[in-house]
């Protein structure tokens, strides 16, 4: 019996023999791995859909499609019809007294990479950055969450169906793999998960000299100007929050709304919670916490807030905080205080404190007072306004008059910045982030090279004072 111990390294080691005797990737075995990956991703919709909602322990086979099968089959048509151009060299200037050489940056994959990918959303945050690794030419190493073991062993399998196991493998297991992977010298590193664990990840990848790229995530506003359609804002706040309960990285975070509307708006949220979702407990479409970790971690949220003077507003039809099999209702917290846990930790599910201003430039001001979140929703319909108060922030990703909707656009790039993350994915950004950019000189047959060559004279001289004037 193999030693599984010992799994990790073996393909690590089997990759990097590979990459080192040849690191090229044709475009056309990179369009045969993306076009298998696709066909698997498609076969196995049900399948997926059936293991996580059994992993959840009740997760909406429509968010299912929409987060996770969706996104990995139009980043895969996307890239299937980019990667042409993207692997085009690039000319570069080459200066006068060059010529007539020529210079070219060319993308060549880095070589083995490893992905490591969450829980929330596991299809998709697993494939989406191997497309990303596979269009670049490179070997990938996948570790998805042990969270849901269910989900990560059908990409185990429908990656081993599809794709060579020298060019991509899934390993599942605990947290003991994800270290034992994180200490050997791989060419890139993509984390998705928390700032403590990317902390970690990044701190065994620093000890080979690995670049990271980490996909965090933080406490992300919404804001919306007084001038707004607030029934409006309120709609796509609901629905951009409580997909998956919230438990999403870029879910809105906290809501930010003018002090003399924020009656109407808890109104409004309360109106929509119950349009979207008539009841909760026997609702497919409302997903359930992901683990009784978690989902005590959430109501310990909810009782501090409280104890410490929080209005805590349980919506839905029957106003209780939870149902049975880890259903949390949806929350609003009002008269929130800097002291209570839920305004400094990330929430990651479906409780959304509500924070009041007087003016817009205090929303901002109290956005820059915190961490730099991963994503920024600001409502207003005024241009100058939203670009002022863009201006004003830092963000990962920002969308304007609406939420989330961000991460779905194939041709923009997704990433943190700071304590939300660092570096790209999607589209031709994360192309790039898995690609070298090798720079080359090409020296033409005939050229004046020679008149570099020590020992310098008289020519020597003239040349560099004409050249440095």
């Amino acid at each position: 019996m193999p030693d599984k111990t010992r799994l990790p390294i073996a393909v690590f080691q089997k990759m990097r023999r590979l990459t080192t005797a040849d690191n090229a990737t044709p475009i056309d075995q990179r369009i045969k791995f993306l076009k298998a990956l696709r066909a698997g991703i498609f076969a196995n919709q049900a399948a997926l859909k059936s293991a996580l909602d059994a992993d959840f322990n009740g997760r909406s086979a429509h968010e299912t499609l929409l987060a996770d099968i969706m996104p990995t089959i139009g980043a895969i048509d996307y890239s299937l019809g980019h990667l042409r151009k993207w692997m085009r060299p690039q000319k570069r200037h080459v200066a006068m007294h060059f010529l007539p050489a020529k210079n070219r940056v060319e993308l060549v994959p880095k070589g083995v990479v490893l992905i490591i990918s969450p829980w929330n959303y596991p299809v998709s945050l697993s494939i989406l950055p191997m497309v990303s690794a596979l269009a670049a030419g490179n070997r990938v190493i996948l570790k998805p969450s042990e969270y849901t073991p269910r989900t990560s062993n059908i990409i185990a399998q429908l990656v081993a169906d599809a794709l060579p196991c020298d060019r991509a493998t899934v390993l599942t297991g605990g947290a003991e793999v994800s270290q034992q992977l994180c200490a050997l010298p791989f060419d890139h590193i993509l984390f998705t998960g928390s700032g403590e664990t990317g902390r970690k990840v990044m701190a065994a990848a620093a000890q080979n000299l690995t670049p990271v790229t980490l996909e965090l995530g933080g406490k992300s506003p919404a804001i919306i100007h007084p001038d707004y359609d607030l029934a409006k804002a309120v709609g796509r706040i609901v629905r951009g929050k409580l997909i998956n309960a919230g438990q999403t990285c870029i879910a809105p975070d906290y809501v930010m709304v003018a002090a003399n509307r924020i009656n109407e708006f808890v109104d409004l949220y309360k109106q929509t919670v119950e349009r979207f979702y008539p009841q909760i407990a026997e609702n497919p479409d409302y997903s359930a916490i992901i683990n009784k970790t978690h989902f005590q971690r959430l109501n310990g949220l909810l009782d501090d807030a409280e104890q410490k003077g929080a209005r805590v507003l349980a919506l839905g039809a029957k106003k209780t905080r939870h149902s049975g099999d880890r259903k949390l209702h949806p929350h609003l917290v009002l008269d929130v205080k800097d002291s209570m846990n839920i305004a400094s930790q990330e929430i990651f599910g479906p409780v959304l404190p509500v924070i009041p201003f007087e003016k817009v430039e205090q929303a901002s001001s109290y956005i820059n007072q915190r961490p730099r979140p991963l994503a920024l929703y600001y409502f207003d319909q005024n241009s100058a306004r939203v670009k002022k108060f863009l201006g004003a922030t830092i963000s990962g990703t920002a969308a304007i008059n609406d939420t989330v909707l961000q991460f779905v656009q194939d041709d923009l790039p997704f990433g943190g910045t700071g304590p939300s993350g660092m570096g790209k994915c999607h589209g031709a950004e994360g192309f790039r982030e898995f690609s070298h950019a090798r720079s080359v000189f090409y020296q033409a047959r005939l050229n004046s090279s020679v008149l570099l060559d020590p020992p310098y004279g008289r020519i020597f001289d003239k040349i560099t004072r004409f050249l440095v004037r």
